[in-house]
């Protein structure tokens, strides 16, 4: 039985050992809705377990990849709708956007990103939240939740800060100042820019390179980084020293230790 399933704007594929979510609503610039939103959440709750998988790939079809959520739908509805409760953003995002990029921090899989046109609001955040972005010399970083008339969401005043200092996030959250795919990589954003017309051929080339490596260790190493900030040195120590037990354990290390003896390149199984 197929583990993964697409739904309205989201095509969800397994490609061999490779996940790959796919925004597809190319009339709404791949805005994001709750269906997709909820598919988003499902498929890498599911991959977080699946064994069979070494890396994850995002990726858009149309001209852009994302231009943030679709809140004019969702108004849309709430004027045929009765009016909900307050508090009623409050306690739905936990569910929603502010599960989905902890998600893609947190999984212990290697999650690249391609970049097309714009990345707007929470689109831009999934490029953040991936551990590589692959962004279009012209494609366009946006942050317009003030423009729109309320505060940011998905963890951009957690993850901005942290990536471009303070200074720079007050510019691009509260000036809502437009970015390119060149300052992008400048400031941490993305890991490196393409051609458009070549942003899906070097993120593939990445999630080949990511999906052939010791998965296991790529995984903890993942974590390592995520979590440093919040620990101290020699709690950190303490964790690198776990995290280095547990690899140490992968028939990965085992191959990898038998390759350098043998002098040769390592074939890494994701075990």
């Amino acid at each position: 039985m197929n583990r993964y399933e697409s739904v309205d704007g989201l095509d969800v594929t397994v490609d061999s050992n490779v996940l790959r979510l796919t925004l597809n609503d190319p009339e709404r610039r791949n805005a994001l809705t709750d269906t997709s939103v909820a598919g988003f959440i499902r498929s890498l709750e599911t991959a977080a377990t699946d064994d069979s998988l070494r890396a994850i790939l995002l990726t858009s079809t149309g001209k852009d990849f994302c231009s943030g959520f679709d809140i004019v739908a969702r108004n849309a509805r709430a004027e045929t709708d009765e009016r909900p409760r307050t508090g009623s953003i409050q306690r739905r995002l936990p569910t929603q956007a502010n599960r989905l990029i902890p998600l893609l921090l947190e999984i212990q899989l290697p999650v690249v990103c391609a970049i097309r046109g714009w990345a707007v609001g929470i689109g831009a955040q999934l490029a953040l939240a991936a551990d590589f972005t692959v962004a279009a010399v012209d494609s366009v970083f946006w942050y317009p939740f003030l423009r729109r008339g309320f505060t940011p969401d998905s963890a951009s005043t957690w993850l901005l800060p942290r990536t471009v200092g303070m200074a720079r996030a007050r510019e691009l959250l509260m000036l809502d100042r437009k970015f390119s795919g060149i300052e992008a990589v400048e400031w941490g954003i993305a890991h490196t820019t393409a051609e458009s017309e070549k942003v899906e051929v070097v993120a593939d080339d990445l999630v080949a390179r990511l999906a052939g490596g010791p998965t296991v260790a790529l995984g903890l190493t993942k974590r390592l980084l995520n979590s440093a900030s919040e620990q101290d040195l020699y709690q950190h120590l303490t964790t690198e020293a776990y995290a280095m037990e547990l690899s140490s354990r992968s028939p990965d290390f085992r191959e990898g230790l038998r390759a350098f003896i043998d002098r040769r390149s390592p074939t890494f199984e994701g075990r």
